[in-house]
């Protein structure tokens, strides 16, 4: 027998599908504008490369991300309607479904969430002038306010939030464009300090895509509420592609020109160009760009009670729900959720190598679901623990130029979970379909 997640599934009816510009587009551009995305973006990457080569770097892993780690799934997820959960139950089995992509997805969401508490968190007390470090009494205040409401929120309230996420996201758009126009004068005088462009080229290719991974498995997600294949299509070339490229490229400028305008700047990260702007535009801004993180935060919340409980579904969502946020504000106060690239690496490393054996499963299966299958898929399971093991090189006990050398880990992730798939699924290694009860899609 199907487990339920797959069994009691319904997909979504094509007349109640909308073009790309209604959803996908707008909602994987509200992705990019989350200051967690832009906040370190100029971290190691401007003080090694010119501009020029930071903005071709994004241009590069936009389209990375829009073609390996979003097309497959978001096309799966248009054929047949499905949700990421269940089209991965080809992948990965009707029991390994469990586990990956469902049960893991949420855990991941538990990191985002950490990260949007301690940011959100962060730009709060910056907007109050207060001291407040991770660890202090007000710092673990306002976090723990900043959790409880917001998975409250995620569990009750997603469908008002998403009506205004539309409004927030324009919050974030406008703001970004306000702080490059205050500090564009310095771009032309940016100077590479120590120059090494391929590391930069690199290391942007690795935070975009690891920081995208999990949105680009959720393309199923995306892609059932859309048309046809032009609606995937543009729907993430805009919604991705481009929006990297404004997301990434005007903080990223923001923050050579912010140097270059004010030398006593020594800090790389967003919320320090912010603050030398000064005066009540930069404390109206720290607000804003709070405000404009309740969307992202609360759909973290919602998925991680989604995740468990289709998984878990004796277990109260508002239950397990609370239970992540809780996990999460800890990491936040705490400052573990600071290390923003070692959080992208991670994701990457996890969710690289699912969209490569999703990738290779859809086109062995001749562009199409193949249906559950039975069990645990251990070509699936295989191809992904390769795949991670590459994509969590940074953290072994390695030479550093070798690190270095391996970067960026998070594509070589996805090759490695894709040619993995592909190589055991010829050898016979992946299960039989389970035929559904109902419709399987195209």
């Amino acid at each position: 027998m199907l487990p339920d997640y797959i069994s009691k599934a319904v997909p979504v009816p094509r007349e109640k599908r909308a073009p790309w510009y209604v959803n996908t587009a707008p909602s994987y551009a509200g992705v990019f504008l989350w200051v967690a995305f832009y906040q370190s973006i100029a971290e190691g990457t401007i003080s090694r490369a010119s501009v020029g080569v930071c903005m071709l770097a994004l241009a590069v892993a936009g389209l990375l991300s829009w073609a390996l780690y979003y097309y497959a799934p978001a096309m799966l997820g248009m054929k047949t309607g499905y949700t990421l959960y269940v089209v991965g139950s080809s992948t990965f089995g009707t029991r390994g479904g469990y586990l990956m992509p469902g049960i893991l997805m949420g855990l991941l969401q538990v990191g985002w969430f950490a990260v949007s508490t301690f940011y959100s968190t962060t730009y709060i007390l910056r907007g109050l002038r207060a001291e407040g470090a991770p660890g202090s009494p007000l710092f673990i205040l306002v976090a723990v306010l900043w959790g409880a409401i917001l998975g409250y929120v995620g569990v009750k309230g997603i469908r008002y939030v998403a009506k205004v996420a539309l409004y927030l996201n324009l919050i974030a758009f406008l703001m970004v464009l306000v702080v490059f126009l205050q500090t564009r004068g310095g771009v032309a005088q940016h100077t590479v300090a120590n120059p090494d462009p391929w590391a930069a080229f690199t290391l942007l290719i690795q935070l975009v895509i690891g920081f995208f991974a999990t949105a680009g498995a959720a393309g199923a997600d995306f892609g059932m509420n859309n048309r046809n294949e032009r609606d995937i299509r543009w729907g993430g070339f805009v919604g991705i592609a481009v929006a990297v490229l404004y997301a990434g490229g005007l903080p990223l400028m923001s923050v050579a020109g912010a140097r270059a305008l004010h030398p006593e700047l020594t800090a790389f990260g967003y919320d320090a160009v912010i603050g030398a702007i000064g005066g009540f535009l930069a404390t109206a801004m720290f607000f804003l760009f709070a405000v404009a993180s309740v969307a992202p935060a609360c759909f973290c919340a919602f998925i991680i009670g989604n995740s468990f409980a289709t998984m878990f579904p004796s277990i109260p969502r508002m239950s397990s729900t609370l239970t992540g946020v809780a996990a999460a504000v800890v990491l936040a106060v705490t400052g573990v959720a600071a290390n923003l690239a070692g959080v992208f690496t991670i994701v990457g490393a996890s969710f690289g190598p699912i969209c490569g054996a999703i990738t290779a499963d859809y086109l062995l299966s001749g562009r199409r679901w193949a249906g559950p299958r039975a069990g645990i898929n251990w070509a699936g399971y295989i191809s992904w623990a390769l795949g991670f093991l590459v994509g969590i090189i940074p953290f072994l006990p390695l030479p550093e130029t070798f690190k270095a050398a391996a970067q960026p880990v998070v594509v070589w992730s996805y090759a490695v979970g894709f040619a993995v798939y592909a190589l055991l699924a010829k050898a016979g290694l992946q299960p039989k379909p389970v035929p559904l009860t109902q419709g399987a899609g195209a």
